[in-house]
């Protein structure tokens, strides 16, 4: 009987290796659907992996064959984050989708946080079968996080009085092909420009290709923002079935103690279970 979380380094045909977690399907004879975790940009990613490795967990208790990859430069993967590009990035994700192939044919899931879900939908058009996405708090536009994570910089700089024309000041070495740092990373250009131009626009479905779209807001009372309803309504009508629903819980991506959203646990694994037996 498979046990898990089983910890394991995938190959990359690139060079170097990538970290994985793998969490088989707990109690079934055949796994619900296969699941591949992208992580958020810088550290965010650092922020969300109690998170991550919760729900990881709850998801294969629930069935599902989970796993969980650190991107090129990222966690306990090979090579430096001023390494990656976008298109490794994307590479990576095809990687662990190509890991999970040889493990199960169940329905394949994408779940990505953040940028994690730019990700997802870039790598998913280079895939020729259908994919669900689970998104947790998604970045709709990546021009959006790289102008935030350039302006972590200019915070920095304001402190010493020196904050006016930083971020163009970033974008001028980036545009010239060089590479800046920025709150401790070392961001090349390969990777922000991929990373500007990546926006969360549709995929064409196949056919019960579902979607998974979960906010968390310290208030109860809140409603999804122009930004995400446009963009939800743009998957709609592209053909995914949608469930959406915004859940108590703290911003854990970007709090300064590592923080636990348990209601989002709830829903992610609520939302999917119904979703493939519906499918």
């Amino acid at each position: 009987m498979k046990q898990g979380p089983q910890a394991l380094f995938l190959a990359s045909p690139s060079g170097g290796q990538r970290f994985a977690l793998f969490h088989p399907a707990a109690g079934v004879a055949t796994a619900r659907g296969a699941v591949l975790y992208i992580h958020p940009f810088a550290e965010e990613m650092n922020k969300s992996r109690r998170m991550a490795a919760l729900q990881a967990r709850a998801l294969a208790q629930a069935g599902f064959d989970v796993l969980q990859l650190d991107l090129l430069g990222c966690g306990d993967s090979s090579g430096d984050f001023g390494d990656a590009s976008w298109t490794a990035w994307v590479q990576d994700v095809l990687l662990g989708v190509q890991w999970l192939r040889q493990q199960t044919s169940a329905p394949l899931w994408l779940w990505g946080l953040r940028a994690g879900c730019l990700l997802a939908v870039d790598a998913a058009r280079q895939l020729a079968e259908p994919v669900h996405f689970l998104f947790w708090q998604p970045s709709t536009n990546g021009k959006l996080v790289l102008q935030q994570f350039l302006r972590l910089k200019a915070a920095s700089e304001l402190l010493g009085g020196q904050a006016k024309g930083v971020v163009q000041a970033l974008r001028d070495q980036l545009a010239q092909g060089e590479s800046v740092e920025v709150a401790g990373y070392r961001l090349a250009a390969g990777l922000a420009h991929g990373l500007e131009q990546a926006t969360l626009t549709p995929i064409a479905p196949a056919a019960g290709a579902q979607l998974v779209w979960l906010e968390v807001s310290t208030r109860a009372d809140v409603a999804f923002s122009p930004v995400s309803l446009q963009s939800q309504a743009a998957w709609q009508q592209s053909g995914y079935a949608l469930h959406s629903q915004i859940v108590t819980g703290p911003a854990f991506w970007q709090t300064t103690e590592i923080e636990e959203a348990p209601a989002l646990l709830e829903a992610t694994t609520v939302a999917m279970t119904p979703a493939f037996i519906s499918a």
